[in-house]
């Protein structure tokens, strides 16, 4: 107590170095950390489409045009599942489910694997023949130990499909009759505004030409984005109750453990720093005390 006093200031920079070391390795110190992002599925980051030429399917980021519904009778559906599955073997199960979609007829659009040792946690984004929508999903089931959430999604995209065979319908139409001007045209000043109105034509009848591919393809593969854990608190999905002691508990252990970890981190970072702070704490103790016996002299 005695060196502290006559120390403030050393004192007082040892307490903000370890206080910034603490809050940098320690972060169970300053707040519970959560255990998970709970999150809906509405809020779940979409993995990427694959390369099929179109924009994404992302709801709420861009802003979908909305189209009048049509009374056409073939309806052109694009599906979509999310499954969130407590399994026993992560990695066991994300093979599974990619060879379960090449077999199907589909294939694997991103798949990653995190915290491999430590509650590992899988996102795997497969597409399969829409045919074979329901069967696919039944298969993941049976792959779970527990579902703990399941999600399915119909987007009708049949008066966006209809409305761009007309615009296509009617471009082409104006394309022809802007060809036939062009044959006609002799001034040098009229064919180059008639190109000009054709370069534009034909990039609106591409445009239009990939986003209906697009829809197409998009409807005959459906989309599955399936979570895997081996811990159910590490997927993402709303809890039946907001307030559970057993969820608390558990966030609780963890972040003592992640406390604990931090504690032991801090030493090592003070023991392998010592070779720097212990010579200085050694020069400003020796220059104090050279400080001191002149005064205790007189």
């Amino acid at each position: 107590m005695d060196w502290i006093k006559k120390n403030k200031l050393v004192t007082a920079l040892l307490v903000v170095v370890l206080l910034l070391v603490a809050k940098e390795f320690l972060p169970g110190f300053w707040q519970m950390r959560p255990l998970k992002r709970e999150i809906g599925f509405e809020q779940a980051v979409e993995a990427p489409l694959g390369k099929i030429g179109a924009p994404s399917l992302t709801r709420g980021i861009i802003p979908q045009p909305e189209y009048p519904p049509t009374e056409q009778e073939e309806r052109l559906i694009i599906e979509e599942s999310r499954l969130s599955l407590v399994v026993l073997n992560v990695r066991e199960t994300t093979d599974k489910i990619i060879d379960y979609a090449k077999q199907a007829g589909g294939f694997m659009v991103s798949t990653s694997l995190t915290h491999p040792e430590e509650a590992p946690f899988a996102t795997v984004v497969v597409r399969v023949p829409a045919e074979n929508f329901r069967e696919a999903i039944d298969y993941f089931r049976t792959l779970a130990v527990k579902v703990s959430s399941e999600n399915i999604l119909g987007t009708d995209v049949t008066a966006e499909y209809v409305d761009i065979e007309a615009r296509l319908a009617t471009l082409e139409k104006t394309k022809a009759k802007f060809e036939s001007i062009l044959a006609q045209a002799t001034a040098v000043s009229d064919i180059l505004q008639v190109q000009r109105e054709l370069i534009n034509l034909q990039e609106q009848i591409d445009s239009l030409k990939g986003r209906k591919t697009y829809l197409e393809k998009t409807a005959k593969l459906a989309k599955i984005t399936v979570y895997l854990s081996t811990d159910e608190f590490a997927l993402p999905y709303v809890p039946a109750k907001p307030f559970r002691p057993s969820v608390i508990f558990k966030q609780a252990v963890r972040s003592l453990i992640g406390t604990a970890r931090g504690i032991a981190t801090l030493s090592i970072w003070i023991v392998v720093y010592a070779p720097i702070w212990i010579p200085i704490l050694f020069i400003i103790f020796f220059i104090r005390k050279w400080r001191k016996k002149p005064s205790e002299i007189k």
